[in-house]
Order: C-alpha cells, then structure tokens, then sequence
C-alpha cells in the first residue's frame, strides 16, 4: 500500500516557538528528565479502536471522517488497510506501542471459528510490520460490550451460553496478546454490573467475574503469558452500576477473590472524573496498593456526563499524572492515547493534531512533575505534616505498640489537644502555579 499519509512527514520536535501545527514543541524524545529520556519516562501507544476505527458518528448523527483506508469496511482488505495505515501513523509520530481490541482487527463472522480465522491472519500481518518497524503490543482485550449478546453484560451475564463465548473471546485474545509480545491484558467491564436489583443476583455475577478472570489467569501463565493482568475501573455508561466503579472498589475486588498477585489497574482519566475523583486520586490509591500498572491518557469534559475520551490538553492534570507515575517507579504497561478526535475534527491532519496536542501535554507534564519533585517544597511540606508521628507517642501509634487504654491515658493526661497543623492548602497551589507557569 502506498503512503496514506504522503503528504505528511515525520513529526519532529522543533520547541515552544515553532509555529509549525505539525511538530512537536515540548515532546523531544532524546531530551533527558531526572536520568532518562522523554522516550523512556513516556511509553505512548496508540489505541486502535479510536484511531484507526471510529469515524466520528454518535447517537446524534452519522460519521464525519472516512476511516475505510481505501478499502472497503466490513472486509479483510479493510482489516490489512487498518493495519497499513496505523503503522504509518505510528512511524510517523514516533509512537512505540499499539493496544488493541479483537473486534478493532477484523470484522466479526457469525461462526467464531472463522472470526479466530480472520484474528490468525491480520496478526500474522501485524507481526510482519511489527518486525519491519520495531513498533510493539503494549496490551490486548475482548470487546466484550458492542455485541447485542452481552446485553446482560459479559461475564456478569444470566446466560451460560454467553458466558462460555466470553471465554473463548478472552482465550483468543490472550493468545493473540502472547503472539504479538504484548506486556499486558486488559479487563474493561463494560457491562459488567446492572440496571436494576429487581432482577439481579449480585453476588452470582460478581463470582462469575472472578471465576472468569481466575481462569484467564490459569490459561494464560500456561501459554507463557508473563505480564500484568488489568482490570480499567469506570462507574458507568453504559450500564448504571457498574462493578468496577474506580479505582478503590476494583482493587477491594481483586484482594476479595485473591486475585491481587495477578492483577494490576488501567486507569482511565476520564473514568476517573466520572467516578467523582481527580485523575491524580485514582493513580494515588493504585499506587499506594501497589497496583499502579498502565494509564489510558485522555479527559472528559466537565459539561458531558460521559465518557468523551478528548485528547489530553490541560497539563495541570497531566502534570500530576506524571508526578504520580515518577513517584511509584513507573508504569509497567505504558500511557495508551484511548482518545478521538471531535466529531467537527475530520481530517487526516486532524489525527494528527490530536496525538501531537496529547503527546506534547504529557511532556510537559513530565518536565513539571520533575520540577516539582527537584524543587521539593511539597515533599518537605507533607512529611513536616506528619511529624508527631516521629517520636513519644505518634511513633507507638506507628509501631502499633500502642493500646486503646494507653492512648485513652495519654488523653487524659493532655487537657485539649492544640488544634492540628495548616494544611495550607491554598499556598501549596501557590507552588504549583509558580512551578508550572515560571
């Protein structure tokens, strides 16, 4: 196939002052932040699903960008078109990593014997760029939603029949996962939970969930499967209650059925918002449980109550992801672009104006993060916060040598407690602002 793209060239990085919409002007891959490179600190990947699948229709009118490469939609030309295209994009903006659902690949066919056909065939092709390009699988899943068979959800659903085809999907897309290299395989619950308790068995959907996720795991360690297990938390759209609502109730679900050592979270910004949490509290909590694994880099829109999926622009937000990424030693997936253009952004330079707008916000995010980790006045600030907990009797509190009845005697003794530090909230984002904008 010829160049999709011919007349555009390789994205370069030519710095804030360039005028040129297509280079980059803070994303500078050899550029060295607190003892790597850009490239290193920002493992970027594409997702297929948006960049090479969705046109720009919504539940409000038809599509707006012609994503059919050529070919036409529905058949195995357009699967190799995709492919073709994709990797050129990839080449072309320097980007690593592809994370990919099976549905993404080829159009599904009513014998699912021939769909795995289909899925054998594309990602013998893939493999072929794969190795031509070095570009890599950073993780795979199963459409587990856009079916009308998984209206009751997936793993959650009330039909056995069901169920067993969502294993033979997870199957498939673990051994296509394990073909393409892939570092990691993504749960995303998209029907998994419920409309309505008049007619659910919670419990019953919950143990079929993790029986699901258990068998994977089983299934996977036997075909040499070596990496991380995701679950990717978000509260709902399309189903009401959803059983991964965030970051906190996925991993209180992994710990209940044992499946913590396996799993890691994919934590989505957008997800995030729309469980009522900044992008930085749930990247915080995986963390802190030693469950921070790989991030689906996008934003919502504050005025939406769903799930937009915009390319990354406001670098407070990003600042703060890679503040928190730098903090728990990195990632161990990588930061995958599950983002579209706006349904007005139609064209071929559009594509790449939304990935250059993203790629560039997480750069300078990650030069910020580094500045505030260097300039270390948050550091210093929290760690003074807490230092009745150093010695007498913050540090047996610590050191758990502390008993109800002891703590009761010491309270006695005191009279009223001083009211505790400022928090200081407000000279704090002081900081920040100096820090992001000086």
């Amino acid at each position: 196939m010829s160049e999709y793209f011919n007349e555009i060239k390789k994205i370069k990085y030519e710095g804030p002052t360039s005028k040129n919409a297509l280079s980059f002007k803070f994303y500078d891959p050899e550029k060295i932040v607190l003892g790597k490179t850009m490239k290193e600190q920002l493992p970027f990947g594409m997702a297929w699903w948006h960049a090479l699948c969705n046109s720009g229709s919504d539940i409000f009118g038809a599509a707006t960008a012609d994503k059919t490469f050529g070919a036409a939609p529905g058949t195995m030309d357009h699967a190799r078109a995709k492919v073709d295209v994709g990797f050129e994009f990839m080449e072309k903006l320097g980007i690593d990593y592809f994370c990919f659902h099976d549905a993404d690949l080829v159009p599904e066919a009513s014998d699912i014997k021939e769909t795995n056909r289909r899925l054998d065939e594309i990602t013998d092709y893939i493999l072929e760029k794969m190795k031509i390009t070095g570009i890599k699988c950073m993780w795979g899943t199963a459409n587990l939603t856009n079916n009308p068979r998984y209206m009751n959800g997936a793993a959650s659903s009330n039909s056995a029949d069901v169920y067993c085809f969502v294993a033979a999907q997870v199957k498939k897309v673990l051994d296509l996962t394990v073909k393409l290299g892939g570092k990691g395989y993504v749960f995303w619950g998209g029907r998994e939970g419920y409309e309505t308790l008049l007619n659910t068995d919670i419990k019953f959907e919950q143990d079929n969930i993790a029986n699901l996720m258990r068998m994977a795991v089983e299934y996977g360690r036997k075909i040499g499967f070596t990496g991380d297990f995701y679950i990717e938390p978000k509260p709902k759209e399309p189903m009401k209650h959803q059983y991964d609502y965030d970051a906190a109730t996925a991993i209180g679900f992994l710990k209940q059925y044992g499946l913590d050592k396996d799993f890691k979270l994919n934590i989505e910004s957008n997800h995030a918002t729309l469980a009522g949490h900044s992008f930085q509290h749930d990247l915080r909590i995986s963390a802190i449980n030693g469950m921070l694994g790989s991030i689906d880099a996008n934003q919502g829109d504050l005025f939406l109550g769903w799930d937009t999926d915009h390319f990354s622009s406001n670098v407070y937000d990003t600042t703060m992801c890679m503040y928190e990424i730098i903090k728990a030693g990195g990632l161990t997936g990588g930061l995958n672009f599950d983002a579209k253009n706006r349904r007005p952004s139609y064209t071929k330079e559009d594509m790449f104006y939304g990935f250059i707008l993203a790629m560039d916000a997480f750069a300078l995010g990650l030069i910020k993060a580094a500045k505030m980790i260097e300039d270390g006045r948050i550091d210093s600030f929290i760690q003074e916060r807490y230092q009745s907990y150093g010695s007498g009797i913050g540090a047996e509190i610590t050191s758990k040598k502390a008993t109800l009845e002891s703590l009761s005697a010491y309270a006695e003794n005191l009279g009223a407690p001083a009211l505790p530090g400022s928090g200081s909230q407000e000279m704090l984002e002081s900081i920040i602002n100096t820090i992001l904008f000086s």
